[in-house]
């Protein structure tokens, strides 16, 4: 069997690609956009530069690797990147989504194509309707969600008028090692970490404390995409996460608990979203039912693990350096 992981240079498709090396006997594809990043790449993985926003590139990359399973993680993930350029986030999602589905419609369906979208969907979020279920209203506040949510559409149309045997997934907040420092914990850790190797002053730079989010271990959620396209049904769509709301201030208490160093914390008002929800979270209980996932790894030794991570990257003097 083979499996394409695309974007399996960014940080969850990295993980993905470890836990198929140590969980399955599948020869591993993966596709990165440009030669640069095949240097971030785990080793094993058989990796192809193809621009997923060009539509012969797409084709050779299916061609090439002719996979039996398709993990589509490729994406701008940022979601205040998306504010800055809308159009380039639109863009790249959906044009690059599209392009895949249509390339391995014409190479010959895979058993399986996992579509990524994001807890992102669900925008502002009414206390009412928590925890947030895969019928709950969709109410995009940035670009970069209503991408999300075009994403997902998308997958469920070729599931339903082309027959492509399409699994959808939103997951929430997902963290880890290797996370790029524009999500939040890791912003944390490598201010944290920075500040202990004395390149910066004992000061950290936060925006909003308040929201609350829920959190999942990477290495938990890569797992449960395995699941996702190995026994969720296709053309429908799964909820992925915790089920349990954490704050930022929560999640900043517990990194700084790890560290002796007396940090003053300072908010900064170039990190506070255009807007934000107070609090997200999600029941992941039709997920379960289906799989039997469940997160396995603390909460705090997950943000243990970013910060130590972050500790290693300062020392080999490359703080700023992380993938997407």
């Amino acid at each position: 069997m083979r499996a394409l992981i695309t974007g399996v240079a960014g940080f969850a498709g990295g993980h993905l690609a470890e836990h198929l090396a140590a969980a399955t006997d599948w020869e591993i594809w993966g596709n990165v956009r440009d030669a640069g990043d095949i240097r971030s790449v785990v080793p094993g993985v058989r990796t192809v530069v193809a621009d997923l926003r060009d539509p012969q590139s797409t084709l050779d990359l299916i061609d090439q690797s002719q996979p039996d399973f398709v993990f589509h993680l490729a994406a701008q993930a940022f979601a205040l990147q998306s504010w800055v350029d809308p159009w380039d986030t639109y863009e790249t999602n959906l044009r690059s989504q599209i392009n895949l589905l249509e390339a391995l419609r014409q190479c010959g369906a895979p058993k399986r194509v996992l579509v990524v979208g994001s807890a992102e969907e669900y925008g502002l979020v009414k206390p009412d309707q928590l925890p947030l279920h895969e019928d709950s209203p969709l109410r995009p506040y940035s670009p970069y969600a209503v991408s999300k949510i075009a994403q997902d559409f998308i997958g469920l149309q070729y599931a339903l008028g082309r027959q492509l045997p399409i699994v959808r997934v939103r997951p929430f907040n997902h963290i880890g090692p290797r996370q790029s420092e524009k999500f939040v914990a890791s912003d944390f850790a490598k201010q944290i970490a920075s500040i202990e190797a004395g390149w910066v002053p004992p000061v950290i730079k936060v925006g909003n404390l308040a929201a609350q989010r829920d959190f999942t271990d990477v290495r938990d959620m890569v797992r449960a995409y395995r699941l996702a396209l190995e026994q969720g049904e296709a053309g429908e769509v799964y909820n992925i996460g915790s089920g349990t709301p954490r704050s930022i201030q929560h999640v900043l208490d517990v990194l700084l608990g790890f560290s002796a160093e007396a940090i003053r914390v300072e908010v900064d008002p170039g990190r506070i979203r255009p807007s934000d929800t107070p609090i997200s979270y999600c029941s992941a209980s039709k997920f379960t039912a289906r799989t039997g996932w469940r997160p396995t790894i603390p909460f705090e030794q997950t943000l243990r693990d970013v910060l130590d991570d972050w500790r290693k990257r300062v020392g080999r003097g490359e703080p700023s350096r992380s993938p997407a």
